[in-house]
């Protein structure tokens, strides 16, 4: 969502907050804005569309503070316009949010009735009005927000200013991450420590309603009560933490590429690599001793819940595929908004799966409370160490992916489904239904991922070459059976945020039963078809769309004859083991997407009306 950055110290805020904005653009945004101390004022800049309009606004400026806050908005209540662009400023409160107020139209009713006037049709005004009028009461920035975050419905989190105050910033959240870098003479506040990765590896994690007052090089953090907290500086590791195109033209294809490293940096932690063999021995935060009760609850539960959002749902769905069959436990997966919201009857001895990649999506955070609620043990699959969920969470499984920059999630992705395949196996070896040489076996496979993926990379130049032809269709097609079936889907999820053209993923299965209807010349098949049980029926569903004029892209085992002859176009993946097959198919569907969305002339990394963190419904 949206992307905040707050500034103390002795550099230029200008320069400072424009970088941190700029490694934030990732998350999606429609305008940006700073508030930046100018004698005994804060100056506010605000400008619609991307960061470069906003540098050419402050080019020519000079500012003589050295404190300020900035701001990349993605538009929830009001159009993308400058005037609704943050920071907001009211009475001298200058205030920059992600998030969403959910209660916002009642307190502007009630200011309304009180004569204040507004200037923009946000829900953050609001909050700025509200702590301008406690400050004309207690004079003081942090009493004044202590009485107003009471009043307010919903997940935010904040960065305030105010010239009667001019070198304090007060920070506050509920719900949405924000991280204090502590550096050399300066203190940096940001909605990610992409923004400050640059200038501290020191990190504090705020927890919901926790209060910071960053005044000089110095910083306090308050409980809503006003209690003082201290709170763990965290070291970040920084080569894994900072971002670089390495050449490639998009951080996405750059992902696509790295994807062979995450898949071994998903497993390592997890396998003794020497042996060949499980090594669950530590599914503690961050590599902590593992709590032997949650630990036990996963080894003997007889159901699982699996929630999750967009691209982590289809993994989790991938991962039913593999626990039934292999582990023999009844898997629910769940798109988290769902979840929460229908009231779900939840077994006593089950355990539930929260997979995010940031760690910070709204609804499948507010599902994880709900679950813990009910009593269940909850494990976490997060590529973000320390976010929120992996800290409410009583087992966490890492992505290890490195950080993603591009929107469309690709390594995260196929690191997830790296991890269900280790999950699999690990509840089949706890409930006796795995032999040692079987595991050794499975095992092997796994770690042989990385190399095969290799190969699939290979394909890069021939969807570069095909782009142009694809532009030609009106819509795609995506079908699989079994756990291919999760893969089509996140094919066509792919192609629809990259290239903007329809696209469906259904089980070929289900071919009968309406998308018959749709084929014709202009309509593409993608179908995923390697080599395991469900080959022959799902031939014969292709067999079926050729009779009817379909055009047939085909994603098979090595030279599979047979669908080549029935394919426009064939690509043969290396033949692998059923349970990671379908991780080696999602690399051609990526590059489909990505290639097609580049001919077509698309932003690729920040696709229109997209973010990269949904931290709020």
């Amino acid at each position: 969502m949206c992307g905040i950055v707050g500034y103390v110290g002795n550099k230029s805020p200008k320069d400072v907050l424009l970088e941190g904005l700029k490694k934030l653009e990732y998350r999606g945004y429609d305008s940006a804005g700073v508030a930046i101390l100018n004698g005994d004022r804060f100056d506010v800049y605000r400008a619609e569309g991307k960061l470069s309009a906003l540098s050419e606004k402050l080019a020519p400026v000079r500012f003589s503070g050295r404190i300020g806050i900035g701001h990349t908005r993605w538009a929830t209540h009001g159009m993308p316009t400058e005037f609704n662009a943050h920071p907001h400023k009211v009475k001298g409160i200058s205030l920059v949010q992600n998030g969403i107020i959910e209660n916002y139209a009642e307190l502007k009713e009630e200011l309304l009735e009180k004569g204040v006037k507004f200037s923009s049709e946000t829900d953050t005004e609001v909050v700025a009005h509200l702590i301008a009028l406690q400050m004309d009461d207690s004079h003081d920035l942090v009493a004044a927000i202590q009485s107003v975050i009471p009043k307010l419905r919903g997940a935010y989190a904040m960065l305030v200013v105010s010239e009667s105050e001019p070198e304090t910033i007060v920070a506050f959240k509920a719900g949405p991450p924000l991280i204090l870098g502590v550096g050399e003479g300066e203190i940096l506040l940001a909605s990610d420590v992409q923004a400050f990765i640059d200038h501290t590896n020191k990190a504090v994690y705020l927890d919901d309603f926790e209060i910071v007052k960053v005044k000089g090089a110095h910083y306090e953090v308050f409980s809503l009560d006003g209690i003082t907290l201290k709170k763990p500086v965290v070291a970040l590791d920084l080569a894994s933490e900072k971002s670089d195109k390495k050449g490639f033209k998009h951080y996405m294809l750059k992902e696509i590429y790295e994807q062979p490293r995450a898949v071994a940096n998903a497993l390592t932690p997890y396998v003794d690599i020497e042996n060949k063999r499980l090594s669950f021995d530590s599914l503690g935060m961050q590599g902590a001793p593992t709590p032997k009760e949650h630990l036990q609850a996963l080894a003997n539960c007889k159901r699982i819940y699996i929630v999750a959002c967009g691209t982590s749902f289809y993994a989790g769905l991938y991962g039913k595929y593999l626990i039934e069959p292999i582990a023999g436990v009844a898997v629910d997966v769940d798109i988290a908004s769902e979840f929460r919201y229908r009231d779900p009857v939840l077994e006593k001895n089950a355990v539930a799966i929260f997979v995010s990649q940031s760690g910070e999506t709204a609804d499948t955070l507010a599902a994880l409370r709900l679950a813990k609620e009910k009593g269940l043990t909850c494990l976490s699959i997060c590529n973000t160490k320390a976010s929120t969920i992996d800290r409410e969470a009583d087992l966490h499984l890492y992505m290890n992916s490195g950080l993603e920059v591009g929107v469309a999630s690709t390594k995260a992705f196929i690191s997830t489904l790296s991890l269900f395949n280790l999950l699999a196996l690990y509840l089949a070896q706890s409930k006796d239904l795995l032999t040692e040489e079987e595991e050794t076996r499975l095992v092997d496979g796994l770690l042989a991922l990385p190399s095969l993926m290799e190969a699939c990379l290979a394909y890069d130049t021939y969807f570069k070459e095909a782009a142009q032809e694809l532009t030609n269709y009106k819509g795609f097609l995506y079908l699989g059976r079994g756990h291919s079936y999760p893969i089509a889907l996140e094919g066509a999820l792919k192609l629809k945020e990259l290239a903007y053209r329809h696209a469906e993923g259904y089980a070929a299965g289900e071919m009968k039963h309406g998308p018959l209807a749709l084929i014709d010349q202009g309509m593409l098949i993608i179908v995923i078809c390697p080599r395991d049980k469900f080959y022959e029926k799902t031939v014969s569903n292709l067999e079926e769309a050729k009779a009817r004029g379909g055009v047939v892209f085909s994603i098979g085992s090595g030279d599979d004859k047979q669908l080549k002859s029935i394919s426009k176009h064939y690509l043969g993946i290396p033949e692998a083991p059923w349970m990671t097959s379908g991780i080696l198919s999602v690399i051609p569907v990526q590059l489909l997407a990505y290639h097609l969305a580049d001919a077509l002339g698309h932003d690729v990394d920040q696709p229109r009306n997209l973010a990269k963190s949904v931290t709020v419904e």
